[in-house]
């Protein structure tokens, strides 16, 4: 009967050792699941983020544009105005221009 506990006691003694090495197991490839996930979610996170990126940059190239083009008129109108006034009278853009010139050689000589 002491060789029977005996033989129970190993049997018992291999079954936390042969569940241990199964939940190890386990892990090890719950652990390659998560890995292989996480490189996933990288990878769809990585491409998401480049396409947000992507999306936003087109944005500004349009607002950039849209903003150049605006400004681009406003200095033609500015031109535009010019042109006509001095045009429309010449003597005083002259004396206007003169007056000018002379401000800034007081301004350049101090």
């Amino acid at each position: 009967m002491a060789q029977t506990a005996s033989k129970g006691a190993e049997g018992e003694a291999k079954r936390p050792e042969d569940d241990l090495a199964a939940d190890i197991e386990q892990l090890k490839a719950d652990i390659a699941e998560l890995t292989e996930q996480l490189k996933l979610m990288r990878q769809h996170s990585y491409g998401a983020a480049r396409h947000a990126a992507s999306e936003g940059l087109e944005q500004l190239r349009a607002q950039g544009e849209a903003a150049y083009e605006s400004l681009k008129a406003n200095a033609d109108d500015i031109e535009r105005q010019l042109t006509d006034t001095v045009r429309e009278k010449p003597i005083t853009s002259l004396a206007i221009a003169a007056g000018i010139g002379f401000l800034f050689a007081l301004i350049s000589r101090r």
